[in-house]
């Protein structure tokens, strides 16, 4: 295909463990910056020695903690942000937790707000119980949401004894247990600069903005810890947990299902992660895109509809794929997408002269990337990937052949740990 990128990431490793990567990208005039931990709603337990104890902490304190980052005693971080020209934002996943802004000037204020609000905690008993308040509605409207409890029930399905199952932002009675010593000695364990990387990309000066990131960390004293030693997020390796299938109902004018599929598989290097992950996204592409035999028959059947997604989704230590639709046909459509992974072996060689195409697609929407800084910084994965960037990625995908798809994808659904969640219409008799 001819597509060969070098890689124009700058990464260093302060003194202090940060973890600091730099692209400059040429005629930007925004630029973006992440503050990313290895830390998500998935560690919920931790020790920081082999011989302690193991200490289990709330439910939905990873993303309690991301809230609570930007209220100080005397100001907003938000505001910071805001007189300096930047627009921020912080997420919290399964297994980590971001902190972000873009801006077009004042790249250095920014950074300097950044670094410092992440790393200077703040938790008063008041402050923590109004925002028990705050995350306890949000919690509440996630519970209404018929979106969000037909995933979050499909892992629940998928993973009924592991900490994947429970919603990111926790439940009602688990954030009433967080106090502000849980919070300070949580965040002592894993938001030491070790465990942290900071990307920056756009529009900056590589040695400048080094020099910045790199004297601000000098100023300040970090307390001295090992990282946490985590404990394993999957109790049954064998997917044998798995439940089949759940229905519940809810507020929706038609059925919603979504059909999951756990993986089973282990990768000990990360760039071999990071190829499975390409090539089963490809496989599954070629077996459910839009524009494949078929999606075109079940659509015309009307087992699926334009409401039609699926993913994949790889995390450390978990991965698994999802699809979904809305439908008046439920069954018939579990039946046909474990019909279609079934026979994935033989729908994938009478389509193999679709992988060229399928490919081309695939690495056009990754290049297309590179136009925006966002969509750069936020796929960079660290250790999952062995750092991979996006051009790791798209290096990684050009060499990828049918032969890889079609392994990386069998060896994903063979197990076949599957499993259906519905949600029908409430009926009101």
């Amino acid at each position: 295909m001819g597509v060969k990128m070098a890689d124009p990431v700058v990464r260093k490793v302060l003194a202090n463990g940060l973890t600091v990567q730099l692209l400059p990208i040429a005629n930007f005039h925004k630029t973006y910056a992440i503050l990313t931990t290895n830390f998500g709603s998935v560690d919920r337990k931790y020790k920081l020695s082999p011989n302690d104890e193991w200490q289990t902490i709330p439910d939905g304190i990873a993303h309690f903690l991301e809230h609570k980052l930007f209220e100080k005693e005397n100001y907003d971080a938000f505001d910071l942000f805001g007189e300096h020209e930047a627009d921020a934002n912080a997420f919290t996943g399964f297994t980590q937790t971001s902190y972000l802004f873009s801006t077009t000037s004042q790249l250095k204020e920014n950074l300097e707000v950044l670094l410092d609000f992440v790393q200077a905690p703040y938790f008063s008993a008041a402050s923590v119980a109004k925002e028990q308040g705050i995350i306890g509605e949000e919690i509440k409207m996630y519970a209404d949401n018929p979106g969000n409890r037909l995933y979050m029930g499909m892992m629940e399905n998928l993973y009924p004894h592991d900490p994947m199952h429970i919603d990111i932002a926790g439940t009602v009675e688990s954030i009433a247990q967080i106090t502000p010593e849980t919070l300070y000695a949580v965040y002592q364990a894993f938001y030491q600069p070790s465990n942290m990387t900071l990307s920056v990309v756009g529009a900056l000066d590589v040695e400048e903005t080094f020099s910045w990131i790199k004297n601000n960390q000098a100023a300040k004293e970090f307390i001295s810890a090992p990282k946490p030693i985590r404990y394993p997020i999957i109790s049954d390796p064998s997917g044998a947990d798995v439940i089949k299938s759940r229905t519940i109902s809810m507020a929706v004018e038609r059925p919603k299902v979504m059909v999951g599929l756990r993986g089973l598989s282990s990768w000990s290097k990360g760039r071999d992660r990071l190829k499975a992950k390409s090539a089963i996204e490809l496989g599954l592409e070629m077996l459910f895109d839009d524009t494949t035999d078929n999606y075109l028959q079940l659509y015309n059947r009307g087992i699926l509809d334009d409401s039609f997604s699926f993913s994949f989704e790889i995390e450390r230590g978990f991965h698994f794929a999802s699809f979904a639709t809305e439908t008046d046909q439920v069954q018939a459509f579990i039946d046909e997408m474990k019909k279609v992974l079934e026979n994935a072996e033989q729908l994938l060689v009478a389509g193999q002269d679709q992988f060229e195409a399928t490919k081309r697609a695939s690495l056009g929407r990754l290049i297309f990337n590179l136009d925006s800084p966002e969509a750069i910084a936020n796929r960079f994965e660290g250790a999952l990937f062995d750092q991979a960037t996006i051009y790791d990625e798209i290096a990684v995908l050009e060499e990828i052949t049918f032969e890889d798809v079609l392994s990386a994808t069998l060896n994903f659904i063979k197990p076949m740990c599957l499993t259906a969640m519905v949600i029908n219409p409430l009926h009101n008799d």
